[in-house]
């Protein structure tokens, strides 16, 4: 079994995103072969690179990863949603407002992936985990919306979605307004992340 497992750079002025910190950490399953990207937080041009990276690669799985501020808890997502509208600008300075990842595709996508067991596999290692059902309107959740709809129209035997991981310690204060947000030590991050995908190693069908 082929994964492809994807992280970010970092945006919003940060040096660091635990996202792909965590993916550079883990390792393949016994039996598995593990693929690693880095996307940039660039609202097409992420989904670009993942969508040439399908055909490039041919993945089994494919699990992309993601840092979201203020959550205290690995999350993987329920949906996908098609639409853009951002807070903030991406890294390119482009910053939609309520316009289509997809233009004419489906509202909403679910992820191809067992959330609910999958959530309760990070929790068994450690790691507070719960089932998430927005992945926000910013870059990872067009990232999961085109990986859905790449699945949805050429993949039809792949399996993929996304999972939030909250910011680090060393962010959480100066990303905080008021107070520090709350956060999870990277190698906490990896622990869970590593369990996601033993969970998809001993259960291939998943």
């Amino acid at each position: 079994m082929k994964i492809l497992v994807t992280g970010f750079e970092p945006f919003g002025g940060e040096d660091i995103n635990p996202s792909w910190e965590a993916v550079e950490r883990l390792h393949a399953p016994e039996g598995t072969e593990l693929v690693r990207l880095r996307l940039p937080v660039v609202f097409r041009e992420a989904g670009e690179q993942l969508a040439a990276a399908l055909r490039r690669e041919q993945p089994d799985l494919v699990l992309c990863i993601g840092q979201a501020a203020g959550r205290d808890a690995i999350t993987p997502e329920r949906l996908g949603v098609n639409l853009m509208d951002a807070s903030i600008p991406d890294n390119a300075g482009f910053q939609p407002q309520e316009e289509p990842v997809i233009p004419g595709a489906p509202t909403a996508y679910f992820a191809r992936l067992p959330v609910a067991a999958l959530a309760e596999a990070i929790r068994a290692a450690g790691v507070p985990a719960q089932v998430s059902n927005s992945a926000g309107l910013f870059v990872c959740n067009a990232l999961l919306y085109r990986l859905l709809y790449e699945m949805e129209t050429g993949y039809p035997h792949m399996r993929g979605g996304f999972l939030h991981v909250p910011c680090l310690p060393e962010q959480a204060e100066r990303l905080g307004k008021e107070k520090p947000l709350p956060s999870l030590e990277l190698s906490r991050i990896v622990r869970g992340l590593q369990a996601a995908l033993d969970f998809f190693g001993e259960n291939r069908e998943a």
